[in-house]
This record gives structure tokens, C-alpha cells and sequence, in this order.
């Protein structure tokens, strides 16, 4: 009878233990789940959606593993060795990720800061190419010849980023050399006009066209001009044939690389 009375007391015990962990248990994943949806709801237009299903993650790993202490807790279980063992582990793991979570710190970063965003055309690390992705960990880059580019967060945020679609608008300089002998005037006519006449350059700010050195062999041009970013390659490649064209057409010479020999007859 004795026994009897032990287990029953034992029982009530642990059972309304068993019974508030329970609902502990129900009520903390309510909870959680009710503010993993309010931070989506509070920063949806404000974080990049790579950043917010990681703070999510987080965020939602962390509060469980504080459910699970706190029930532990209600049930009587002894939580110093957990935690002590648990310490230990994280320390042990930090240590052997040191590369992975200095790339994990560099990606939240560059995703909070945003020096650049999937779609831009970025110099990095020596390397150039479009934003494709930006992971937590490395950046995937595409190269204009179709390359893939993989960067870890740690190294590019901590470099120089140079980033050619940041404004939708960019200045184009180029150089175009004449011949000493040709009329200085004339040229710089016939490149006024060759800009004037090239509807992707824009009007303002003024575009520059002046003569800017007194080469070895030539008299060069500086010539910048505002263009829409996208049509920069454009605008380049057109220049340079369209310039060729007229100064032949103009009897312009443009100055190449040549040698004179003299020979002594003697």
C-alpha cells in the first residue's frame, strides 16, 4: 500500500510536470510561429529575401532551442552540464568555421548594405561579370564571356567594390589621335557632329571634346560624352567606327605606329 501511495504521489508529480511542458511546448510554438510572421510581415519590403529566410532560420532555431531549455527547466532536468557541453561544442565549431562564418558575417553585410544587387555589373577581387546570386556564404558572378564566378562573402566585403550599374547614367571617354599636319579645327568640327548626330548620347551634361595632348606622333582628342548605362557598349564600338569612317571621309589622318629607315650608302 505504501508503493501504491508513492507512485500515485510520484505520478500527480510528474504528471502536471508532463502536463505544463506539454503545454509549454504548445503554446512556444504558437508563439514562435506568430513571430516568424510578424518580422515577415514588418521587413518584407525592407530586407532582401535571401537575408530575410535566413534571419528566419535563425531566428526560428534560436527561440526552439530556448523552448526546449525552458521545458527542460519545468520538467526538473539539471540544465549546467547542458549548457556547459553545448559552450564547448559551439567553441570547438566556431573554431573549425572560422572561413564559412567570417563569409556567413560578409553576406549579411553586403545583403544589409547592398553595395550592389543581383543584375548589376560589378569589379571585384579582379574579377568582373553580372550579379547572378547572392548567397549567404559567396556571391556568384557571370562573366561577359559567360563564365561563372564564384566570390565568398568574407573576401568581397572586405574589398573594393567597383560597381558600373550603381547610376543609370554614366560618362563614356575616349581619345581619338589626328596627324600633325591635319587641321585641328576641322577635326574637332567633324566630332561635334559625330556626337551630335548619335541619338543614345545625351545632351546634358555638355559632352567634352577638346584636344588634350601633344603626342609623340599625334595630336589626341579627349572626347566624353553622358550616356545611358545600358548603352554603353553601344555607344563605344559605334564611336569608333563612326569616327574611323568620317576622318576618312574628311581626309583626317589618325596617326599609326611606323618606322623610318635611312640607309647610309657608305
Amino acid at each position: 500500500m505504501e508503493y501504491v501511495n508513492q507512485f500515485q504521489d510520484l505520478a500527480i508529480q510528474y504528471g502536471i510536470k508532463i502536463l505544463i511542458a506539454l503545454i509549454t511546448i504548445f503554446i512556444g510554438i504558437k508563439v514562435i510561429k506568430y513571430l516568424m510572421n510578424l518580422f515577415e510581415k514588418s521587413f518584407k519590403d525592407k530586407m532582401e529575401p535571401t537575408l530575410m529566410k535566413f534571419l528566419k532560420s535563425v531566428g526560428k532555431a534560436l527561440l526552439t532551442v530556448m523552448l526546449f531549455l525552458s521545458v527542460a527547466s519545468t520538467l526538473g532536468i539539471e540544465m549546467t552540464s547542458f549548457v556547459a557541453v553545448l559552450g564547448a561544442m559551439s567553441f570547438a565549431i566556431g573554431l573549425s568555421l572560422q572561413g564559412s562564418l567570417a563569409n556567413f558575417a560578409g553576406g549579411v553585410l553586403i545583403l544589409l548594405s547592398k553595395p550592389f544587387q543581383v543584375g548589376d555589373f560589378i569589379e571585384a577581387e579582379g574579377n568582373r561579370g553580372t550579379v547572378e546570386e547572392i548567397q549567404i556564404l559567396y556571391t556568384v558572378l557571370k562573366t561577359p564571356d559567360n563564365k561563372k564566378i564564384v566570390i565568398p562573402n568574407g573576401d568581397l566585403s572586405n574589398t573594393d567594390i567597383l560597381n558600373y550599374s550603381a547610376h543609370e547614367q554614366r560618362r563614356l571617354d575616349m581619345v581619338f589621335g589626328i596627324g600633325y599636319d591635319d587641321d585641328i579645327l576641322k577635326a574637332k568640327k567633324v566630332l561635334r557632329e559625330i556626337v551630335q548626330n548619335n541619338e543614345h548620347i545625351l545632351d546634358t551634361p555638355d559632352p567634352v571634346i577638346e584636344v588634350t595632348e601633344l603626342a609623340g606622333s599625334s595630336v589626341n582628342f579627349d572626347v566624353k560624352v553622358w550616356i545611358e548605362t545600358a548603352d554603353y557598349w553601344k555607344v563605344y564600338y559605334g564611336m569608333q567606327e563612326t569616327v574611323k569612317l568620317r576622318f576618312d571621309e574628311e581626309g583626317i589622318g589618325i596617326p599609326y605606329p611606323q618606322m623610318d629607315v635611312h640607309m647610309d650608302k657608305e
